[in-house]
């Protein structure tokens, strides 16, 4: 897909009814039909989905259950949203097991302990691994890969971290370098230019290798500014479950308010269609 397209779009997961979202969902344009090209299984909304916090509290055999499932019912490729990694010895029987189970790709990012959702920046206690460290963390999962078709790719946290662009850079660099199959570059700022900027000096590496960008916070820039800037993956990356939270909230406080649901019925699915939402429940 990737020689194929100028970017894929990959929208986030949490159960097999995402999954299936994701799927079968698709819009025509004058281009043509518009879809999405895969999943992405966020630890976010897959820890929120079962009521823990993003700490990687959730471990990897709850997480791989949860995509067994999926994979039962979707066949669009999985991007599996790593965490750290964690230890290096533990990583590599991760890599083992998803690349057994059919997922795509894996995107570890370069922090270390206590693992807190990047998108709290500064605000709280973060630590970024060291290049090396991280290197031998890419360099072991590489190792432990059974065929050439699983990825790993080495998420980026610098600019997240205020450790500025030449950090970010060279990171990069070293990364690529270790084995790594592409480079996500992650920023918590609304203005796209620091991203931007990334891409640039990433191109003047000469690399064919993905680069991935998450727009959750520069969400006004499109998925062609970022092809145009040589984008190859572009992950929307809790959308679907932060869209069902206040739905379900809403149905909820509207029950309790009327002490009925029928105040309800106007934003529901109509009973004969959850029936027969699923193919073969008849």
């Amino acid at each position: 897909m990737l020689k194929v397209k100028p970017i894929l779009r990959f929208l986030d997961l949490h159960n097999p009814l995402s999954g299936l979202i994701i799927e079968k969902v698709s819009v025509d344009t004058p281009e043509g039909k518009r879809e999405f090209d895969g999943m992405w299984g966020s630890s976010l909304t897959d820890s929120t989905a079962r009521g823990k916090p993003d700490i990687e509290a959730l471990d990897v055999s709850a997480r791989v259950s949860m995509l067994n499932d999926v994979l039962e019912v979707t066949t669009k490729p999985i991007i599996y949203d790593a965490d750290t990694g964690g230890q290096i010895e533990h990583f590599k029987f991760t890599v083992r097991t998803l690349e057994r189970l059919g997922v795509s790709a894996a995107i570890i990012e370069d922090k270390t302990g206590l693992k807190k959702n990047s998108l709290f920046g500064t605000d709280v206690e973060q630590t970024q691994d060291s290049i090396e460290a991280f290197c031998q963390k890419i360099k072991a999962g590489k190792q432990a890969q059974a065929t050439d078709d699983f990825m790993i790719i080495a998420r980026i946290e610098s600019l997240i971290l205020d450790k500025g662009m030449e950090d970010a850079v060279k990171r990069a660099k070293a990364y690529l370098a270790a084995g790594a199959d592409g480079i996500m570059i992650h920023s918590r700022k609304k203005d796209p230019a620091e991203i931007f900027e990334f891409c640039e000096r990433y191109r003047e590496f000469g690399e064919n290798k993905p680069l991935v960008a998450v727009p959750t916070s520069f969400n006004m820039v499109t998925e062609d500014e970022l092809a145009d800037r040589g984008v190859n993956i572009v992950i929307y990356a809790n959308h679907l479950l932060r869209s069902a939270y206040p739905a379900m909230l809403n149905t909820a406080k509207t029950i309790l308010i009327n002490k009925r649901s029928a105040e309800c019925d106007e934003q529901l699915l109509p009973v004969k269609d959850i029936l027969e939402l699923i193919p073969g429940t008849k």
